[in-house]
């Protein structure tokens, strides 16, 4: 007997970035869309400021959360649920593989908390 498992991963953070939309071609020859963006998400506990880790953040045309994306900015406070996978890559900055985290978000939730605009 073979068991699966239940890959569901809910994470919130700050964009890095307004997110890009590319066009994606499909086996059967049609096209979709695809969205991706990087998040900055907090390492708990931590007592150091600036102490985060980034996971790139996809979102597949006609997902509840492509809904969503009209109202993404760099720097927008979101929680993101889907599931999450890992991705190798080569570091431009020592050219060693490593390895990345890739979320693939079926689901945003946007912060509608209020922000104080901060006079220069």
């Amino acid at each position: 007997m073979t068991s699966r498992g239940l890959n569901l991963c809910t994470l919130a953070g700050n964009l890095a970035a307004d997110p890009k939309v590319r066009l994606v071609d499909l086996k059967n020859g049609g096209t979709t869309q695809l969205a991706e963006m990087t998040l900055y998400v907090d390492r708990i506990p931590s007592r150091q400021e600036n102490d985060s880790f980034t996971v790139n953040v996809t979102v597949w045309e006609g997902t509840p959360a492509w809904r969503k994306l009209e109202y993404l900015k760099k720097g927008s406070l979101i929680i993101a649920s889907g599931a999450i996978d890992a991705f190798p890559y080569v570091s431009k900055k020592d050219a060693q593989p490593r390895a990345g985290m890739q979320l693939k978000a079926t689901d945003i939730f946007l912060d509608s908390s209020p922000r104080a605009e901060v006079a220069a």
